[in-house]
This record gives C-alpha cells, sequence and structure tokens, in this order.
C-alpha cells in the first residue's frame, strides 16, 4: 500500500517512558500509602459513558443511564480518604459542550474530591498513576487495559466497532461495570482479583512499533522533504512533566465516623464521607457501612469547610475547617483565625486552619490552641492525607470524654490500611474564644452522636 506507513503511537511511546514516574505522579496528584486511585474515562460519542444513550451496552441492556447513578456513587460511596477520584474526558466533549457545562454535570463528585483533569495535559499522568479505570471503547481505557490496569466498562458499543479490531477484544475480556450494588465492591473487585497478563494480547497489539515511533516519523518527515536526516542527533520525545501537586479538596459538607481504637497511646480509626445533592447521610445507613458488629463506629460528627457553597451547614458543623497559607494576609495567622472562627461559628466544637500538607493548627472550644503535625513517611517525605483529617481525630477523643491532655505528645489516626502518627503540640492560645451558646452541642464535653452496632462487617475492621 503506497499511502501506508508504520508510524508507530508517539502517545503510547511516551506513556511506557514515563512508567517509571508512576509514584511521583500518584503523589503529585495527593495519592498517598493506602490510597488508591479511581480514574473516569469517556470518549465523546453519543454511545460513550459521558455520551449516556446506549451507556449500559456493557453489561445491562436497556436499562437506564449509567452516568448520574456513577457520579453520584463517586461522590458519597467512596470513603474519602481512602480513594482519590479523576475524571478524564476527551477534548470533544469539553469543546462540544462547553467546560462550564461540563463542569456542572460533574459538580457533586468535584465537591465530593474528584479532579476534572485538563483536555490537552495531565491524563496521561493520571492513567499511570491509576489503580482502576472505569471507562468505555476509548483508546484511554484501551491504553490502561495494556498498562496492566484493571479496568470496568461502564459503556461499550460492541455493534459499533469491528468485531475483529483490539478494542472490540477488550469489549469481550474487561468485566463490566454494573448499576447494580455497590460501587466500591465492583472496583476493589476489580482491583483485587485483576491478573496483570489479563490483557498481555491485547498490549501486543497497542503499537506495532513500541518506543521507536519518533525514529521512525523523523525519517518519513525528512524522506517526503528529500532531505537526509540529522547525524548524530536522535530522534526524541518530550518526556511527560511532572504535574503540580493538586491534592483533593472536599468542600462539600463530611460526615465522619470514629471509632477509639486504644487510649493508651491513642489511637482512632476515622472514615469520611462526602455529603452532597440529594444522596442521603451515609452515617445515617450504619448496615451499608458497619461491616462488623463487634466493631461499628462510635460515634458520628459533621465537617464543613468554610469555602463550602452550602453555608447553612457552617452554623450547625461540629468541626469547621480552613484551608490556607499560614502567614495569608487576608485570614491573618492560624491563632487569630480560629479565635475568630469560634466567634464566628458557636456552635461547633473545634476550628481547624491548615496550613500545610501535613500539619493544621487547631483551637477548641475551651480555647485550648494546638499544633497537629502528622510524622513523615519512611522516607522522609511528607504524609499526604489531609490534614483535617487530625481534625476529626482529635474532636472525636474530646467528644468521648477524655482530655487534651492525654491525647499529648502524639495520637495514631487510622484511614483505612493508613495509619498516620500525629504530634499534638499545644501552642500558646493568644486569643480566647467566647463561650458556647447555653445548650449547644459545641463543648467537647458534651454527649457526641452514637451509632447503633449493625449487622454487617464494619469499615473500621482489618
Amino acid at each position: 500500500m503506497p499511502t501506508a506507513v508504520l508510524a508507530g503511537d508517539p502517545c503510547y511511546d511516551r506513556i511506557l517512558a514515563a512508567l517509571p514516574q508512576r509514584d511521583r505522579f500518584r503523589r503529585a496528584l495527593g495519592v498517598g500509602p493506602g490510597q488508591r486511585l479511581i480514574v473516569v474515562s469517556s470518549t465523546w460519542a453519543p454511545r460513550s459513558l459521558f455520551g449516556g444513550a446506549g451507556a449500559a451496552g456493557a453489561g445491562e441492556p436497556g436499562a437506564d443511564d449509567l452516568l448520574p447513578w456513577l457520579l453520584s456513587r463517586l461522590a458519597t460511596e467512596l470513603p474519602a480518604d481512602e480513594y482519590r477520584k479523576t475524571a478524564v474526558l476527551h477534548p470533544n466533549i469539553w469543546y462540544g459542550h462547553g467546560p462550564g457545562q461540563v463542569r456542572a454535570w460533574l459538580d457533586n463528585a468535584r465537591r465530593a474530591g474528584l479532579e476534572a483533569i485538563p483536555p490537552l495535559d495531565g491524563w496521561r499522568q493520571s492513567l499511570i498513576a491509576a489503580d482502576c479505570v472505569l471507562g468505555d471503547h476509548s483508546s484511554v481505557t484501551y491504553y490502561a487495559a495494556s498498562m496492566g490496569i484493571p479496568v470496568l466498562l461502564g459503556a461499550f458499543p460492541q455493534e459499533d466497532l469491528d468485531p475483529l479490531s483490539p478494542v472490540a477484544a477488550l469489549g469481550r475480556t474487561a468485566p463490566s461495570l454494573l448499576r447494580r450494588g455497590s460501587l466500591r465492591a465492583q472496583i476493589d473487585r476489580a482491583i483485587t482479583s485483576h491478573n496483570p497478563s489479563r490483557y498481555k494480547e491485547l498490549a501486543e497489539q497497542t503499537s506495532s512499533s513500541p518506543g521507536e515511533s519518533a525514529a521512525l516519523l523523523r525519517r518519513l518527515f525528512y524522506g517526503l522533504m528529500d532531505i537526509p536526516e540529522p547525524e548524530g542527533h536522535p530522534a526524541l520525545l518530550e518526556p511527560l512533566p511532572l504535574p503540580p501537586y493538586l491534592p483533593a479538596r472536599v468542600t462539600a459538607p463530611i460526615r465522619v465516623l470514629a471509632r477509639q481504637i486504644g487510649s493508651d497511646p491513642p489511637e482512632l480509626a476515622l472514615v469520611r464521607y462526602a455529603v452532597v445533592g440529594d444522596e442521603p447521610d451515609p452515617s445515617e445507613d450504619t448496615a451499608a457501612l458497619s461491616e462488623d458488629p463487634a466493631a461499628p463506629a462510635d460515634t458520628a460528627h459533621t465537617v464543613a469547610d468554610e469555602e463550602t457553597r452550602e453555608t447553612g451547614r457552617l452554623r450547625v458543623a461540629d468541626v469547621v475547617v480552613r484551608h490556607a497559607a499560614g502567614d495569608d494576609p487576608r485570614l491573618g495567622p492560624p491563632a487569630a483565625w480560629t479565635s475568630e472562627a469560634l466567634d464566628r461559628y458557636p456552635y461547633c466544637g473545634l476550628v481547624a486552619y491548615v496550613d500545610g500538607p501535613d500539619r493544621c493548627v487547631v483551637r477548641t472550644r475551651e480555647g485550648h490552641l494546638v499544633r497537629l503535625s502528622a510524622a513523615t513517611e519512611p522516607d522522609g517525605r511528607p504524609d499526604l492525607c489531609d490534614p483535617a483529617v487530625y481534625a476529626s481525630a482529635l474532636y472525636a477523643w474530646l467528644a468521648s470524654g477524655q482530655p487534651l491532655g492525654d491525647a499529648l505528645p502524639a495520637i495514631t489516626v487510622r484511614t483505612g490500611a493508613a495509619a498516620h502518627h500525629v504530634t499534638v503540640e499545644p501552642l500558646p492560645p493568644s486569643a480566647p474564644p467566647s463561650p458556647p451558646p447555653a445548650g449547644s452541642h459545641a463543648s467537647s464535653s458534651a454527649s457526641p452522636v452514637r451509632i447503633r452496632s449493625a449487622p454487617t462487617r464494619s469499615p473500621f475492621a482489618s
């Protein structure tokens, strides 16, 4: 065929070259030890995952559009500190509907911590960092399978594809994402049961010349111009850059389930769920949350980010959080903001000023000012858990009737499989807050919300 050439795949070659950077890409996305990165990928066709029509074609013929269910479950079912979520959407989705419309569709999921990756840059790094991809018949989903990443197909219109194509073979091989049952259970099962060699044959068909596209294409271009290639200068592709640090930011109200594991030394386990839209409060369904009747959550409380859209929640939250630099002149130092915040939100029991990736300053209703700092990881890097988790752990400790002094000098906070060792350092109070209104629940000695035991397994079970 005189018009056909063997060119390789520059995009895939850049991905292959960047695979050794996977851990760095994960940290850039705020994914720490014990966390799983879930990537939602969609092409732009009407029968794609994001297109809606025919989305059930992967495994549920005739079912309703899967996407609203998926976005809702991503927002509320996955514990915020155990799963990081990103969306990789085809550029035509962004340009066809407009960025504002796409962000509106993703709104609840974004407020619950999902990051919408820009359409041109960063999606390859997110894919390399992924633990599981929820996708369709897109090349991005195929790339994921070829790299040995677990894949769940939320849409796959087989009738639109050449049955002999490698992409069609992926649709016959990969498991389907079903609307029935738990999204979290399907994701966990896809990850734990995955065989890395499952898509070996498909990986071999991704490119006929892996790693050679730059040389092949340069030879072609110079040949078309009928001039010789430069000698002594190999054809190279630009490496994928390290993305900026982009940790998850949950601005929706958060419901925190806490359980005290030990008191000497203090140790607590926390599970946090975003509460968005019309979805039920996850803490109200203990049968779905508590997986072990011997280890239910002890207490529950609500956390509100000061920048939340649902400002009414700030008046009734148990913990109010602000993320900002410690020297932000608009807010003042953490000691000043925490004092003002307790006056501004008289019904909360604790406020937290997160001024770093692994630390925060908290003030209790009694006026105690404390710095919470997570110990570094074994390699010296900072702990990437949201420091608001540590503030919630201290609140749960105090709300259970334990004195602040017993939390010194450190507490251990568990989120899923990860353990975070947090130093508790008293600071000068500077400015005492106003006392709480009579009858409020703000005092740390007040009775916490109790969670009833449930007949199923707890999220705190090992």
